[in-house]
């Protein structure tokens, strides 16, 4: 692609410079915008600026990748609600034999998980767990918050649905799920091995101590605060609110509740005034027989005194003999009624399981991908049977928006001819047919994730990548789109600043109320420098077209 007019190229390299340091750095102090607002600027300026026309703009929104974004999204929410991700945080936790073992399972878990429900979903509900398990075993908690991180990163990178790049490319290049899967999964479950050895010889000795010096002064969390810990679901900023109606329906269970209640009280006091009334006429009978036994003198007198005392005992247990049975009966009653919830509950929980691993089957069969992600949220609506808004708040909706100004912002950028004009100067040393090509490849992909971040990194590279191994094969078309999503995917562990599900596992972390903890920028690069290069390098050698 030929260089843009110079004036073009100037004004849309302005435009991606601002959305690029908008995105890396949110809270920049000359413009604290955010990131979301930074993509729509940056967006907005490449139409402005007339990098892009306005039907441009609106062509280059990829349509199909929001679809599955937000499918995925709804999904992972009914599923926090169905409790999978609270059996997922038990499972780390369950007979664990020690530090080690703990943390071979949190990179375990947070590996599958992430495959299945994205990387950012499973930071977003386990970095609190984690953090909970390290205080209640006494450990430092950095090892287990980098396994998190880290895990989910590379085993995000197995499926199409496991983070947003990915997600780019499967739709642009057509590899179906399952192709993807076979293509990654190899290299993944090495990964994620190899990561794991990386911690322990790393962390080995702190994990072989009872307490780390900085975590000297922490106390000790309790088993019932682990195992009552409630997770959020995969949002960014988007808090959960009761609706209206279903505040509505509360309190008319609870009025319908009470006037049961009264009902039985009703009942009560009326038997209790019929005993009463009993009381009175035994009384009254009494004293009628102690006055015509008055002439017979003391013997009569006592003997209706003994009568009197045994009518008021067979009274009093008559009372509280009515009032032990309606105790039973209401009991009983209210543990029918809970049964009768808990069977429900479990009902709804295995047709929410039932329809994700539904929708898991049709991506791997080859259907599409979008479209079935979104068949699954709307089935998952319609089963609830209840209006869907809290469920629909807790979707990212800035993240999609995000997705929206990137697309316009970078597409832009490539109108402008400079990716394809640096392209074209390292196309001839990143072939894909030898290994030092491959290696030349993956190193600017791991340069340009960390600096760029690796969505736009795939969006910039990934058409000009694939037409270039396409040109060898089309096996190799193939395998150069799997090299892109597995080097763009575990280039997060780099740095903090690489992914964001590092960030989100930072700052998870630090605002736990009561056990935060601070994860520094200089702690993961000790670690994410090492395991980033040496997991690459052997994925590398394990993907296959």
């Amino acid at each position: 692609m030929a260089m843009a007019p110079t004036v073009k190229v100037v004004l849309g390299s302005i435009a991606f410079a601002i959305f690029w340091v908008l995105a890396v750095f949110p809270a920049v102090p000359c413009l604290p915008i955010g990131r979301t607002a930074g993509s729509l600027l940056g967006a907005m300026l490449m139409v402005v600026f007339r990098v892009l026309t306005p039907n441009q703009a609106y062509a280059a929104i990829d349509l199909p990748i929001l679809g599955l974004l937000f499918g995925t999204m709804v999904v992972s929410t009914y599923l926090e609600r169905a409790d999978m991700f609270k059996y997922l945080g038990k499972l780390l936790s369950w007979k664990s034999r020690g530090a080690k073992d703990l943390l071979s399972r949190i990179c375990l878990v947070s590996a599958v998980s992430s495959a299945l429900f994205t990387n950012d979903t499973s930071c977003v509900v386990l970095t609190e767990f984690v953090l909970k398990i390290a205080r209640q075993h006494n450990l430092p908690p950095h090892p287990f918050l980098l396994a998190l991180a880290s895990s989910a990163n590379i085993g995000s990178s197995a499926t199409p649905i496991g983070n947003p790049q990915n997600l780019v490319i499967a739709v642009q290049s057509g590899i179906s799920f399952g192709q993807f899967l076979l293509g990654i999964l190899p290299a993944m479950v090495v990964g994620v091995v190899v990561n794991i050895v990386i911690l322990l010889c790393m962390y080995w000795r702190v994990l072989s101590t009872e307490k780390d010096i900085e975590d000297a002064a922490t106390e000790v969390i309790a088993e019932e605060d682990v195992t009552s810990h409630r997770f959020s679901p995969a949002t960014m900023s988007h808090l959960s609110s009761l609706n209206s109606q279903e505040r509505i329906s509360t309190l008319e269970s609870m009025n319908g509740d009470s006037s049961r209640m009264g009902a039985l009280r009703c009942r009560m006091s009326s038997s209790e005034n019929d005993m009463h009334k009993t009381i009175i006429g035994g009384e009254e009978s009494t004293r009628n027989s102690n006055a015509s036994k008055e002439s017979t003198g003391d013997d009569g007198f006592s003997q209706g005194r003994e009568e009197t005392a045994a009518s008021r005992r067979s009274v009093r247990s008559v009372l509280n003999g009515a009032a032990s049975i309606t105790d039973v009966s209401l009991q009983s009653s209210e543990e029918k009624e809970s049964l009768a919830k808990r069977w429900k509950k479990l009902l709804w929980k295995t047709c929410v399981y039932i329809i994700t691993l539904g929708m898991l089957i049709s991506l791997l069969v080859g259907l599409n991908m979008s479209w079935t992600a979104l068949t699954a949220a709307l089935a998952l609506v319609v089963l609830d049977f209840k209006d869907a808004q809290p469920c629909l708040e807790k979707v990212s909706y800035s993240l999609l928006i995000f997705f929206c100004g990137m697309f316009i912002t970078v597409d832009g950028f490539n109108k402008t001819g400079i990716p394809s004009a640096v392209w074209d100067f390292m196309e001839p040393y990143a072939r894909i047919d030898h290994a030092s090509g491959i290696a030349v490849l993956a190193l600017v992909i791991l340069v340009l994730s960390n600096f760029a971040s690796n969505v736009p990194t795939v969006l910039l590279l990934g058409a000009r990548v694939a037409a270039s191994a396409a040109a060898i094969s089309p096996g190799d078309e193939k395998k150069a789109w799997l090299i892109l999503a597995w080097v763009s995917t575990v280039a997060g562990n780099l740095s903090l600043l690489g992914s964001a599900a590092n960030l989100i596992v930072c700052e998870q972390a630090r605002r736990a109320p009561s056990i935060g903890y601070t994860l520094s920028f200089l702690n993961h690069l000790k670690f994410g420098l090492p395991s980033t290069l040496i997991v690459i390098a052997i994925g590398l050698t394990m993907i296959r077209g």
